[in-house]
């Protein structure tokens, strides 16, 4: 049996974040390039800004609702005030059951009309799609009061092949 294909690979964008302001602000930025289907895997240490990210997407796409850390919820959906898409956000880092707790919360049904942001996903919504958006945030662990972040965004498939990831660290 031959190994499935790994996702094409559209490339890596590096940044560097210096405060939560610009970390919101990238999420503004990253909406724009958002459309229902998108799934948003975010990781990084606790307390790195994934939901500081988000809070800044949920601005972007227009959403209603206060954007906060689903952790004891585990997934909190979020209207369009308009006509985009609804933000799913998920919190995974409380599900260890992998894929079968994921399947418990239908992401793979809300998944082709919202926008799904998922933080602590990691071997967990991989097989909903091959088409993703990787966010990676790395802080400088055991400082706390360094607010600099380094965020890697990877494009996997061939959704994200064509989108040019440079217009985010404008």
């Amino acid at each position: 049996m031959e190994a499935p294909a790994a996702p094409h690979n559209a490339g890596d964008l590096q940044l560097t974040v210096t405060s939560p302001d610009q970390m919101r602000e990238l999420g503004r930025r990253l909406a724009k390039l958002l459309r229902a289907g998108d799934l948003l895997m975010l990781s990084g240490e606790l307390g790195a800004g994934k939901t500081t990210l988000t809070r800044g997407l949920g601005e972007g796409l227009g959403v209603r609702g206060a954007v906060t850390s689903p952790t004891f919820v585990i997934a909190r959906v979020h209207p369009s005030l308009g006509d985009g898409p609804p933000l799913v956000h998920v919190d995974a880092y409380r599900l260890s059951g992998g894929l079968d707790e994921m399947e418990d919360l239908d992401l793979d049904v809300s998944l082709p009309e919202s926008v799904v942001v998922v933080e602590w996903g990691e071997g967990k919504v991989e097989e909903l799609t091959e088409e993703r958006l990787q966010v990676v945030i790395h802080r400088a662990v055991g400082d706390t009061t360094d607010e600099v972040r380094q965020v890697t965004v990877t494009g996997l498939g061939e959704r994200w092949a064509a989108v040019d990831l440079s217009v985010l660290s404008a």
